[in-house]
């Protein structure tokens, strides 16, 4: 299992972390800042999901008037993790 941190933009969260397991799945997805409820149920709805299919779910999801929202931004950091251009970090 790898761990990432993405940071996010155009967004109230500030970090998010998560881990994806050697079939793409999604474990520990946590947010810093934004919206604490609707971020922790985020985390619980995902735990265990596909990854590409996260992605094809959430992509495009906008928050207000921004162009972008919180799971938006997931969507990138998922990609990321998924092409290699976002190296697994270490745990602190």
């Amino acid at each position: 299992m790898q761990h990432y941190t993405f940071m996010p933009r155009g967004v109230c969260s500030r970090l998010i972390d998560f881990d994806l397991d050697d079939e793409g799945k999604i474990h520990n997805l946590s947010y810093f800042g934004g919206c604490n409820g609707n971020l922790k149920a985020i985390g619980k709805l995902l735990e265990g999901a596909d990854a590409k299919e996260t992605i094809g779910i959430l992509q495009g999801n906008t928050c207000g008037r921004r162009p972008t929202s919180c799971a938006d931004q997931l969507t990138k950091g998922l990609e990321a993790a998924l092409d290699g251009s976002l190296a697994p970090s270490t745990q602190g």
